[in-house]
Order: structure tokens, then sequence, then C-alpha cells
């Protein structure tokens, strides 16, 4: 078996010291002020000798690796999924290439993955952030590294977003339901601090609030299991007979809460009223047809393109943030309509 290369070795043939070519190695070559003549001759001989993959040692030597990192809630996730396509697409015409990656929404292998990615010089990050991970972020803005957030945002930090008006979408989609007759309104979601989820929440207690109707909301875990989620949902409407109308805060409670509704053997709309937030093909395909605040997932993905291609070309600094946020359209469909 051929012997793999060490940074002692390739010290040993330039007779140099180990210190350097790690600095060059690690991009510090400026940093520690050693001479363009000393990072080429180790450079080239990183590549001659295959210490690391090409790619990686023509990104030591350009200080871009031409890769931008994607990371997601949940790739599998149909909104994350159609986000991810649509960046692949505008990314690779620009000559970038997307690695992605889910977090479970879990700040500790959020962590791990940062760390794993600055080790091979990505470029730069689109993160939708879990909770608990804003000193790992601002740790890769002080290092110059272009990050953009969307989906949700962590409070207090100053980087670039794209989001969409989750308090107006909610807004307008409970009115929807009013407008329809429905005064018995619930709002099913997540136990989640997420700046996204606690604006949808926010947009259905304001107008709950102003119509003054009582207030029905669930909360349920992220991480449960689907089966969990179908049992707790069917459990709280039948504990509300009352209840004659859903909004589900996300696309997969939108999934779940059908089964669930179907599982107690009640009728949308005859029986109780649904709509969901995000739209899926599922909900234009279900018999009845499924009411939907949809996001415009086209245009979130060219502007995170965009918005990351310019910081990445321009080198800016991230003290003139870009700051997007989008509306959304309230899909309205059989699920949602009386008679």
């Amino acid at each position: 078996m051929k012997k793999r290369l060490s940074i002692k070795d390739i010290a040993q043939q330039l007779n140099i010291s180990i210190t350097t070519v790690s600095f060059i190695l690690n991009g510090k070559a400026k940093e520690k002020r050693i001479s363009n003549l000393v990072t080429d001759r180790v450079l080239r001989l990183v590549e001659e000798l295959d210490y690391k993959p090409n790619q990686i040692a023509r990104s030591l030597r350009t200080g871009k690796s031409k890769i931008i990192c994607l990371m997601v809630e949940d790739i599998s996730n149909a909104f994350f999924s159609s986000i991810a396509r649509q960046i692949e697409e505008n990314a690779f015409d620009q000559g970038y290439k997307i690695i992605y990656c889910s977090t479970e929404n879990k700040p500790e292998k959020t962590r791990e993955l940062i760390k794993m990615f600055r080790e091979r010089n990505i470029d730069g990050y689109i993160i939708s952030p879990p909770e608990g991970i804003k000193e790992d972020i601002q740790s890769l803005l002080d290092d110059k590294i272009p990050v953009v957030l969307f989906d949700r945002l962590i409070p207090g930090l100053l980087t670039n977003y794209v989001m969409i008006d989750n308090f107006d979408a909610t807004v307008n989609g409970v009115k929807h339901l009013i407008d329809q007759g429905y005064l018995n309104i619930a709002f099913i979601t997540l136990d989640s601090q997420q700046t996204q989820m606690k604006d949808r929440l926010d947009g259905y207690n304001q107008v709950i609030k102003e119509h003054n109707l009582n207030s029905y909301v669930h909360k349920v875990n992220y991480a449960s299991p689907y089966n969990q989620h179908v049992s707790s949902i069917a459990s709280y409407i039948n504990e509300h007979p009352i209840i004659d109308a859903v909004l589900f805060s996300t696309n997969y409670l939108a999934t779940r809460g059908i089964d669930a509704i179907n599982t107690i053997n009640l009728k949308i709309p005859a029986d109780i009223s649904a709509v969901a937030f995000d739209d899926l093909d599922f909900f234009k395909l279900y018999q009845p047809t499924i009411t939907a605040i949809s996001q415009p997932v086209e245009e979130i993905s060219k502007k995170l393109i965009d918005i990351i291609l310019k910081k990445l070309e321009s080198n800016l600094e991230e003290n003139d943030p870009s700051e997007v946020i989008l509306p959304t359209q309230l899909i309205v469909r059989n699920s949602s309509c009386r008679n």
C-alpha cells in the first residue's frame, strides 16, 4: 500500500519548516507573511504529489474552492429540496457547485458540519439555522466567509438573509378562514422559538384577537415521529370538537394533520376546514384539494444565489448585509371553502 504523504514529507523535500507548510496549506500564507515564491513551491509540490485532491490544492492556490454549502433542516422536505434544486442550477451556471446537508435542527450536528466544511475551504454558506449556533455563524463572518440565512433568522446576528413575510402570510390565511365563516380556528404548529415559527404564531394570535375569537393553539415537538404527530393532532381535535378549521404551520404538519383528521373520521371541508403553510404537489392532487400558503421558491433561490455570489466575487465586508423579505401567495382550493 502506498504510504500517505505527510506535511513533514513535503517540508523535508523543500527544505523548509513544517510550520511554514502548515500555514500555507491552511490558507494563512499572506497572514504569516510567507513569500509568494515559497507558497508557489509548496502548492506546486502538493499538486504534483497528490498530497490532497487536486481540486483542494487548486483552491489553496487561488483561495477559492468554487463550492458553496447549503445547510437545511431536512433536505428531503419538499420545500428545502425545491430550494436546493433551484440553487444548484443557478450556481452551476455561474461556475459554482453546491454541497447539501441536513442539520435535523440539531445545533451540535450543525457545528460539526460547519467545522468539517471549514477544513475543506468551502467558499460560502447558505443556511436555514437551528437555534443555538449564533457563535458558530459569527465565527464564519469574523473570518470574512460569506453567509446567507434563509427561512429563519438568528436574533442579534448581522448578516445577509432572504425571508418571506411569515407574519403577513399567516394573517392572510386566518382571515381567509374567517371570511369563509369559520370562527373556531385552530393553529397547529411546532414547539419552537425559531423566528419563522414565532412570526407565524404571532400572525395567528393577532387576527384571533382582532376578531374576539377563542384561541386554539396546539404545539408538537419537531423531533417526534410521524405517528406521534398524527396521534397528538387527532387527540387535540377530538378534545376540542368545536374546532371548525385548522391552519397548519408547515407542510409536513399539514400532511400529518390530514392523516389525523381522516383517523378520527372527519371530512374536509364538511366537518373541518384545512389550510397548509407551504404548497405541495400532494395538496393539488388530494381530494378535496388543499388550500395552501405558497412560498416563492424560485425567487427565494435566485435571491440566495445572487447575494452569495455577489459577496464571493466582490469580497465585500458584512457591514452592509443584503436583507430580502418576499411576499407569499394564498392559493385557495376546496379544503377551506364552504359548500
